[in-house]
């Protein structure tokens, strides 16, 4: 009835008519509105940004604001447009606040990441044109944006290139090159793009799944076909024109050069106008550090062993008629530690092609390699006894392989031997707490120590299957010389003895412990060592390092006294006013009696009374 009415209405009505036509047509609307809700979440969105949800973005603002910046952030990646608004805000320049900006160059990235596949030629166009227009305003600015924005943007592109320059932007580097020229603020955005690049396509401590890999691979090497001879240009003209201007930039460049050496033609790179304009940066104190890490980076790189060791030769010619191994003469430690990690890259370099050159069975070759291998150890040496730690610390790898290689030689020659001898020496030295360790509160430095001294305990293994004679004589020699004295001796002196004689125990393994059986040679010279450490009063030394290494070294000789009984009642666990130390030696003395329970016991006279008072005041720790 209704119906009828109506349509009679419409009839008569003309106005009537119009009027049921237009609410036929906003019923059909909100139909299909409420039947896509993805539609209406899209229609939702307005032209402009929602400002108060960007007041959000301040890390100031209150938590409804936040909140209300999250969910339009999420609104936006989940429209199919809205990112849209973002790239018209960065293309025009519209926003200011560096976190809005921040927040426009996420949504687009989450696009190019997530959906790019999805997006239309059109829109895709758009977001190369709005990259493009905001890296051309870039360059009239007088100040550049923040390094948090710049390096987002380099992400951006860095996506971007990867989804696209393979098939919809091939000339990626050329459009962005003949934009920023040598333009300081273009030319920082073109480096971290390609640093960003270099961790999406070569990184190898980034995961990729097996396509991700090819396309990798193919990038790269479309880029060594169309592009690499252009970039290498592009990074010569930034070294050389902002060397002495833009430190930053420049250092920004040799990163950008030391990453992609890995994986190009390095004749481009090692050449005479290259390597000297890297070692004219050597002389630069705000330029010589990142100089010493690229050159590392052009060592490192894989090649063939005779071509490795010519350019690792040349290298140092250089770098020794320049006056820079003449560590002594530097005070820079800094510079030092990197200038021993490129030291330790060109000796692990000529070590590695010794080995291949061994394999090949080229005799003449390899000799000439094992020769320039050795003509780097004095160099070593210097680098490896250095006081600061962290200069030592970088040269281990290189004495490492060096003692691996002579491990392999069939007999030592008298230079081979002082070598040997001299990094002993070294070690030793290098074993030494500094009067600056804080025992009681062991913090980020002691820790970094302690892992150094693995290293040198790493070093002395080898040095035991090198020439376990002139190790042990050697340890014998120090631990005597110092357990004489060891009253008018520093606590690290006495420390390092002992602990060198409780080293001994694993760079001269026995079967079961057995160290004082088999061998005579080196049995006895264990047998003296322990011997004098007992009877010589070291354990009453008044440091807890000393306390702890001596109860160290005696548990794990403990069958020294299967051998000599005799010294078990000199021993004494004695209490110590560190709760640490009483503890560590608590459990000690619970392993020794384990080992030793019946010469223990019948030991225990009235003699040592005061041994069984403190071993039951231990029990209780």
């Amino acid at each position: 009835l209704l119906i009828t009415y109506l349509l009679v209405l419409c009839i008569q009505n003309k106005f009537v008519y119009i009027v049921c036509v237009y609410i036929y047509i906003y019923i059909c609307v909100c139909v299909y509105v409420c039947s896509n809700p993805r539609m209406a979440c899209e229609s939702a969105l307005p032209a402009i940004m929602d400002e108060q949800a960007l007041m959000g973005l301040n890390p100031n603002a209150d938590a409804c604001y936040r909140q209300r910046a999250l969910a339009y952030f999420e609104q936006l990646k989940e429209s199919l447009d809205g990112w849209e608004v973002c790239a018209q805000a960065l293309a025009k320049g519209v926003y200011s606040d560096d976190h809005v900006k921040f927040f426009c160059f996420q949504v687009l990235e989450h696009q190019i990441k997530f959906r790019h596949g999805s997006l239309t030629a059109a829109q895709q166009q758009l977001i190369r044109e709005t990259l493009m227009k905001w890296l051309q305003a870039q360059l009239m600015n007088v100040h550049p944006e923040k390094p948090f924005i710049r390096n987002k943007v380099a992400q951006v592109l860095a996506l971007t290139f990867v989804m696209e320059y393979l098939t919809l932007w091939p000339k990626f580097f050329f459009d962005i090159l003949s934009l920023v020229g040598l333009n300081p603020n273009g030319v920082d955005i073109y480096l971290r793009t390609l640093m960003a690049i270099d961790a999406e396509v070569v990184d190898r401590d980034i995961l990729h799944s097996p396509e991700e890999t090819r396309r990798n691979t193919l990038i790269k090497d479309s880029m060594r076909e169309r592009c690499i001879p252009a970039l290498v240009e592009s990074w010569f003209q930034i070294l050389q024109t902002y060397q002495h201007t833009h430190s930053e930039l420049t250092c920004q460049c040799l990163e950008v050069v030391g990453a992609y050496v890995s994986w190009i033609d390095l004749n481009l790179i090692a050449n005479d106008r290259f390597v000297n304009l890297l070692l004219s940066h050597m002389s630069m104190e705000e330029l010589r550090e990142e100089a010493c890490d690229c050159l590392f980076e052009i060592v490192n790189k894989g090649m063939d062993p005779v071509d490795k060791t010519k350019l690792v030769e040349s290298l140092c010619q250089v770098l020794q008629s320049a006056g820079f191994f003449s560590i002594e003469q530097e005070e820079d430690v800094d510079f030092l530690a990197k200038f021993s990690r490129l030291v330790n890259g060109m000796g692990q370099s000529l070590v590695l092609s010794w080995t291949k050159l061994s394999k090949m069975g080229d005799v003449k070759v390899s000799a000439e390699t094992l020769r320039a291998v050795e003509g780097k150890v004095p160099l070593m040496l210097q680098l490896l006894i250095h006081e600061d730690d962290d200069i030592s610390a970088n040269i281990v790898g290189f004495c490492y392989d060096y003692l691996h290689v002579l491990k392999q030689l069939p007999a030592l020659n008298e230079q081979q031997k002082t070598n040997v001898e001299a990094i002993m020496l070294a070690v030793m030295n290098k074993l030494k707490y500094d009067d600056e360790y804080n025992f009681e509160n062991e913090g980020e430095d002691e820790a970094m120590f302690v892992e150094y001294r693995k290293q040198l305990k790493m070093l002395l293994d080898r040095l035991a299957q090198v020439s376990p004679e002139l190790l042990l004589e050697a340890v014998h020699r120090v631990f005597n010389a110092t357990m004489q004295n060891w009253q008018t001796v520093q606590f690290m002196e006495v420390e390092m003895a002992i602990r060198l004689l409780y080293m001994l125990g694993e760079a001269l393994p026995a079967s079961h412990g057995a160290h004082f059986s088999g061998d005579t040679t080196k049995t006895s010279t264990l047998q003296s060592m322990m011997r004098t450490l007992i009877i010589c009063g070291v354990s009453e030394y008044q440091h807890s390092s000393v306390t702890l290494e001596f109860f160290e070294t005696v548990v794990r000789y403990d069958k020294f006294f299967l051998v000599e009984p005799q010294h078990i009642p000199s021993l004494c666990f004695c209490l110590h006013s560190s709760p640490k130390v009483r503890s560590r030696v608590a459990y000690l003395f619970s392993r020794f009696i384990k080992t030793l329970y019946m010469h223990f016991i019948s030991s225990c006279t009235d003699n040592n009374a005061v041994f069984l008072t403190y071993s039951a005041e231990y029990r209780t720790c």
